[in-house]
């Protein structure tokens, strides 16, 4: 019960953005089952292989755009289980994705303090980061995913 109190202070202020967290809490469970399968099988669901969208946003995707990262950013400090960034990001892609909204997930690699090799995933919409962007820092771009529109 405290947790929902909590994410309703949080976003008390935004209402559009609350009314996402459900769907948002669905996507981030679909989305961790969904890693539990080969990533050659899932990958074609994330987009164009090696290609961006462009960093410029429909201005009026922009409040959707930021509804949807304040929604994943809120609930995913909540789940009971552990929503990684590729979690995060997968599940922002799949949101903007049912609203029409273009996005890039970018997946990179680093070394940590210890030398081992580490990975991040972040995604954006036009010039916005809808999730990782807090860790993006100093990650190589080792592949990237535009989920492009269908030209009607």
């Amino acid at each position: 019960m405290m947790t929902l109190r909590r994410i309703g202070l949080l976003l008390k202020y935004d209402k559009a953005a609350l009314a996402l967290i459900p769907e948002a809490l669905w996507r981030l469970l679909l989305v961790r089952i969904q890693l539990f399968f080969p990533f050659a099988k899932t990958a074609p669901q994330l987009g164009v292989k090696s290609l961006e969208t462009p960093e410029v946003s429909r201005e009026a995707d922009i409040p959707r755009i930021r509804q949807i990262t304040k929604a994943i950013r809120v609930i995913s400090r909540y789940t009971p289980w552990k929503s990684t960034c590729m979690v995060r990001a997968v599940a922002g892609l799949k949101m903007l994705e049912k609203r029409g909204i273009e996005s890039t997930l970018y997946m990179g690699v680093a070394r940590d303090k210890q030398g081992k090799m580490i990975a991040h995933a972040w995604l954006r919409s036009g010039a916005h980061y809808v999730s990782g962007d807090d860790a993006m820092q100093g990650f190589v771009v080792v592949e990237k995913f535009a989920k492009v529109l269908q030209a009607e």
